[in-house]
């Protein structure tokens, strides 16, 4: 039987971000979600190397590799629209809960266990905070990005997301924004 699974997830390349925006560069799903697992993965590194323990790298950046799957069917929806108010943000919830649970049928039976935690109740995962903190500070260093590269498309979008990811409240993520964050406001000459 042929298995549509992974067919799908290689889309991911497929699916633009920031679509109501003019952008440098264009970002895609594929992209940013190698960008979350890296930072989730340090964000739960550092939570148990300086902030009392008890996190699961290797599972925050496997969650956050499959935090934007189901966009393979639905689609990017741009966040003004999707949070314009609750009966929206409700009614794409219940669409991306559906397209989970396609993409989760796609799977051998004998896989599709594996594959639940990811795909149907990842917010239920203890690791799920430092997913969400990593997705909203990978949206943040865009920001930067943009910024840096003199489009100001992205100010204000910039100071709305620094401000949910300090909303947060988890110390993990104010020390990658600290010591981290300022190295990509700067060229490659002023890395090296």
């Amino acid at each position: 039987m042929r298995r549509h699974f992974f067919a799908y997830m290689s889309r991911m390349k497929h699916i633009k971000r920031w679509a109501l925006m003019r952008n440098t560069w264009q970002e895609d799903i594929a992209q940013h979600s190698l960008q979350v697992s890296m930072i989730a993965h340090a964000l739960a590194l550092l939570r148990n190397r300086r902030f009392g323990g008890g996190a699961d790298p290797e599972r925050a950046a496997l969650l956050a590799l499959y935090h934007e799957a189901p966009e393979v069917i639905t689609g990017d929806l741009a966040t003004p629209i999707k949070y314009f108010n609750p009966g929206i943000r409700s009614a794409y919830k219940e669409i991306e809960g559906i397209a989970a649970r396609k993409l989760h049928s796609m799977l051998p039976e004998d896989l599709q266990g594996d594959y639940a935690h990811l795909l149907l109740t990842p917010e239920s995962d203890p690791e799920w905070p430092r997913v969400k903190a990593a997705d909203k500070i990978a949206a943040y260093i865009k920001c930067v990005e943009e910024l840096r590269a003199g489009n100001d498309e992205f100010a204000r979008a910039g100071e709305s997301i620094l401000a949910q990811i300090e909303a947060l409240d988890l110390p993990e993520a104010r020390a990658f924004l600290s010591e981290f964050l300022p190295s990509f406001r700067l060229t490659m000459d002023e890395l090296n």
